[in-house]
């Protein structure tokens, strides 16, 4: 499949949120590293960027539904927005959603190889984004936020690059399954579990499934979707 390579530079959302969320298209080949693509740009470095999640992947096809959903809220503003790099992604092709796209997947992408790491997990920024104060909260709910990837071995990639599937080593667990069990169903002690074990699930998304696990409970997710008071 044809993915279009996106990357962003930071820039003020209003007047106290700094992000790179906005990407465009790039118009030279990048070099894709083990922390992302040479022109990209990550503001939050605790939660955006780093070796586990160094590729944000987003499928162009939920454009068409968040269209649909903005313009019957009224919202023209929000739904002129919507373009492919709108959600923040480094990379948007058609033909691999949620349900289909599994943890631990690896694609060959151009020059680079790289993992399927975990969901993405939704923030605030969407919402100053696109000036719709519950969008982040949508979004997760919907199970429509895409991935993010490692790289495992570092290339060059063009603009317009190919991804192929190499390797599925976990067709258990879905990217929509895994962020089902920790933010959409209620307490799934056997699906936290399975997170907790699953060797390709990024560190941090292991750690959160034992640390709820032990707590008997998930997080509040409010913080994130809805931002610092």
């Amino acid at each position: 499949m044809q993915v279009n390579i996106l990357t962003g530079k930071a820039q003020m959302l209003d007047p106290r949120i700094e992000s790179a969320i906005d990407k465009r298209p790039v118009t030279r080949a990048q070099f894709c590293s083990f922390t992302g693509l040479t022109d990209d740009t990550q503001v939050s470095t605790r939660f955006h960027g780093g070796p586990e999640r160094a590729l944000h992947y987003y499928p162009r096809e939920h454009y068409g539904f968040w269209q649909h959903w903005f313009r019957g809220m009224g919202l023209s503003d929000a739904a002129a927005l919507l373009a492919p790099g709108a959600f923040g992604e480094n990379l948007s092709g058609t033909g691999l959603l949620e349900q289909q796209a599994c943890i631990g997947d690896i694609y060959r992408l151009d020059g680079a190889l790289v993992q399927i790491s975990q969901p993405r997990s939704p923030c605030y920024k969407l919402n100053a984004r696109f000036g719709y104060d519950f969008f982040s909260v949508l979004v997760q709910a919907n199970g429509r936020a895409g991935w993010l990837l490692r790289v495992l071995e570092e290339g060059m990639v063009a603009p317009e690059a190919h991804m192929a599937l190499v390797e599925r080593p976990c067709p258990q667990m879905p990217v929509k399954r895994a962020g089902d069990i920790v933010f959409n169903q209620a307490f799934d002690p056997a699906g936290l579990q399975e997170l907790a074990e699953l060797d390709c699930l990024s560190t941090s998304w292991r750690g959160k499934a034992a640390d709820y696990l032990a707590a008997g409970q998930v997080d509040d997710w409010s913080r994130r979707l809805m931002g610092p008071n």
